[in-house]
């Protein structure tokens, strides 16, 4: 039923860019201005009769009804915010200002778009919360989960996932993800063709879409996290299965934040770089002397406290000097990287092998029972480094290491007691070797 209005007064209210809208006791509009069609995207004759609480966004739903009871008792309400669901699925805020009608038994309100203002707030404060995301997580996936939160804020994120390229075939790494149960395939599928074309995709029940929704009352968003080199990966999202859908303004939304989020990306995985230069060795990868040396140090700590034991290998190649100035520096660093290899697959994963320097390496075994319990290990690296090292142009080498051990708590209690005993226990079996052929090229 429409609500009897002066044509006259009609005209006027039809001219005003705010929506004029009549609510009667039970919650349902008998009237509305033609702005509300702009607004809400229903024409005049469809809002009419409809429950004002059946448009309002889900989670707004409460205070509104709250809001709402307390206009009918009286109290004038004055820019009063919330969300509503446009009849394409969008989401509208609104400020509302709305007054009860003791004779007519009836709300009279004004509502006003501010989906722009809330948008432009939304970004500002995003970019805050990004950089302070950025700066207070020390690693990617707490920066992720934060922002999956930071997003939430700004438009719908039942879903989440943040995809980068991994390996050589630029396959996806799913750092972070949240998914409701029915999507994940379409969400990866949307990752890998944003990845592939570097252009945001959306994919909903409206015109504004690039392709089709995903599934019922479901949409999805996927831009490229951009940086000036190409594409870092995939920011994606879904909405939950209520109908609500993103829109046009929502990809350039989700964009900025992408590019806020490219950039902490950028400087998380630099800071993650230098830290692992400054720790690891640049030839082997292997852990450097200082990490060794942390890593032994709290090592020694634990089986001090736990009453454990630990051994730690002392390796320092035969004759290495020899294949440099025989054959080049770049065939010693091929050495290396093998023996480096070789020796690594004689080791739990528990167990640390660094690079100490030249060719010099370091072996830390924990939770051993027995000095006699490093034997196995020694063998099995002296058996690994008896086959032939083929360093590729033809050019294959004969090698062999010098392993010095020492043990806690027989050997010493002190990380530098173990640290002196292992190296002059290396070097007493070198001496022993010194007689050895040096490393050389084998006959065909």
């Amino acid at each position: 039923m429409r609500y009897p209005i002066d044509p006259e007064v009609t005209s006027f209210t039809d001219l005003l860019l705010d929506a004029v809208c009549v609510v009667d006791a039970g919650g349902k509009f008998l009237f509305v201005s033609a702005a509300c069609e702009r607004i809400f995207g229903y024409t005049q004759q469809e809002m009419v009769g409809k429950r004002v609480a059946d448009l309002v966004a889900p989670a707004d739903r409460e205070r509104t009804l709250a809001a709402a009871q307390a206009v009918m008792n009286g109290q004038s309400h004055i820019h009063f915010e919330n969300r509503y669901v446009r009849k394409d699925g969008g989401i509208v805020h609104i400020m509302w200002s709305a007054r009860w009608s003791e004779a007519d038994q009836v709300r009279v309100a004004v509502a006003r778009d501010i989906t722009e203002l809330k948008q432009a707030q939304a970004m500002q404060a995003a970019l805050y919360a990004l950089s302070e995301a950025a700066h207070a997580n020390d690693d990617l996936a707490c920066l992720f989960r934060r922002s999956h939160d930071i997003i939430g804020e700004l438009m719908p994120a039942a879903g989440c996932a943040v995809a980068l390229p991994d390996g050589p075939e630029n396959a996806l790494d799913f750092c972070y993800w949240v998914s409701e149960s029915g999507l994940d395939a379409p969400m990866r599928r949307l990752c890998g063709e944003v990845l592939a074309t570097e252009a945001p995709v959306l994919l909903a029940s409206s015109n504004e879409a690039d392709g089709p929704a995903p599934a019922p009352g479901v949409s999805m968003l996927a831009v490229p996290l951009q940086a000036a080199q190409g594409a870092l990966g995939v920011l994606a999202l879904h909405s939950s299965k209520d109908g609500v859908t993103y829109r046009g303004r929502d990809r350039s939304l989700l964009m900025f934040v992408a590019n806020q989020l490219a950039a902490a990306i950028q400087h998380k995985q630099l800071q993650a770089r230098l830290h692992f230069m400054a720790m690891h060795d640049e030839l082997t990868r292997l852990p450097s002397r200082r990490l060794f040396h942390d890593r032994l140090g709290t090592a020694l700590a634990r089986a001090q406290r736990q009453q454990t034991r630990l051994a730690l290998l002392f390796i320092d190649l035969n004759h290495f000097k020899q294949v440099n100035d025989q054959h080049g520096h770049l065939a010693g660093d091929r050495l290396l990287q093998e023996v480096a290899r070789r020796i690594g697959t004689c080791m739990r994963d528990s167990d640390t092998l660094a690079r100490l320097g030249g060719d010099e390496f370091a072996v830390l075994l924990e939770n051993t029972v027995s000095p006699v319990d490093a034997m196995p290990v020694i063998d099995k690296i002296g058996q690994a480094m008896s086959a032939p090292f083929d360093l590729g142009g033809g050019l294959i080498l004969a090698a062999s290491a010098s392993i010095g051990l020492a043990c806690y708590p027989e050997h010493g209690s002190s990380m530098q007691e173990l640290l002196s005993l292992a190296d002059q226990e290396m070097y007493k079996v070198k001496q022993a070797a010194s007689r050895a052929a040096p490393a050389l090229a084998l006959p065909d």
